[in-house]
């Protein structure tokens, strides 16, 4: 990888991290059993969108679609949304997902560096935790710039660099071995794209920018769903055998038994801004 940190290697990304949803279910089914706020991320995310009748949206990174899924019955009449992803394996399962609305979504292979579309095509990008795997963010924000039209809008979702600290911790505890793999990717990759850092990095090309904070944690009380979250991190998904994952799954367990749930810091949330003008 040429030094390339895996969380941000394209190549690895689309054949193997990212290639179906499984790495990213497994995160997701953590925050989706465990999370202690009422409003479920994508609903909370949608409600920041804005969305007008008859807007076009773009999702940069869009996964298996489940922003949309999950908020399908909220859509402004006419609205068109354009997903795209670097996978094509993630995009077969969004539009398999979204395949009883061909007329209102589009899907199309694409890396947000390079975008195919026109200046001034949309009215609204979405980036929902994925601009801190973009190895060159300028370059991807300057074509978010381009394909808004004036006055478009970007919502971006990110991490702090203590979000799930303590099952970060835990995981370099259990697997010293993939303590690379396992540490959080906002502390290790300091220039990346991150709550501490986003306003700053918008700047360039954004106006009205501000960030608004997901207020919640984790408490587990299950040993498998935190191991399968540990083991879906970028490089880890393959470093261990079965009798290894076994051993850490007892581990894990009597850890559970022994301390009751595992309190997590859940540190989340999406910056807003609006294309700037004259650039």
């Amino acid at each position: 990888m040429s030094g390339v940190a895996r969380n941000q290697d394209t190549d690895y990304l689309r054949r193997e991290q990212y290639a179906t949803a499984r790495n990213l279910a497994a995160r997701a089914a953590l925050h989706e059993r465990f999370s202690h706020n009422p409003a479920p991320w994508q609903a909370w995310v949608f409600d920041r969108l804005a969305l007008g009748i008859g807007e076009a949206a773009l999702e940069c990174g869009c996964g298996p679609g489940w922003l949309w899924v999950e908020n399908l019955h909220r859509l402004p009449a006419g609205c068109r949304v354009t997903l795209v992803d670097i996978s094509d394996g993630m995009l077969a399962e969004a539009q398999e997902r979204l395949a009883s609305q061909p007329d209102r979504f589009t899907f199309r292979q694409a890396n947000v560096q390079s975008l195919p579309f026109e200046d001034a095509s949309f009215d609204l990008v979405v980036a929902n935790h994925m601009l801190y795997h973009v190895p060159n963010l300028d370059t991807a924000l300057s074509e978010i710039h381009r394909v808004l039209r004036p006055g478009g809008r970007l919502v971006a979702a990110t991490n702090g660099a203590d979000h799930m600290r303590e099952l970060h911790e835990l995981g370099q505890a259990l697997f010293p071995h993939l303590d690379h793999y396992l540490a959080n990717p906002a502390r290790a990759i300091t220039h990346i794209f991150r709550l501490e850092n986003g306003a700053e990095r918008l700047a360039p090309w954004f106006e009205d920018v501000r960030c608004d904070l997901y207020d919640s944690w984790l408490e587990a009380t299950e040993a498998e769903p935190l191991l399968d979250y540990m083991l879906s991190m970028p490089g880890a998904e393959t470093a261990i055998t079965p009798a290894m994952r076994l051993e850490a799954l007892d581990r894990l367990t009597e850890c559970l038994a022994a301390d009751g749930p595992l309190h997590v810091t859940k540190q989340t949330g999406v910056f807003l801004a609006r294309r700037r003008s004259g650039l």
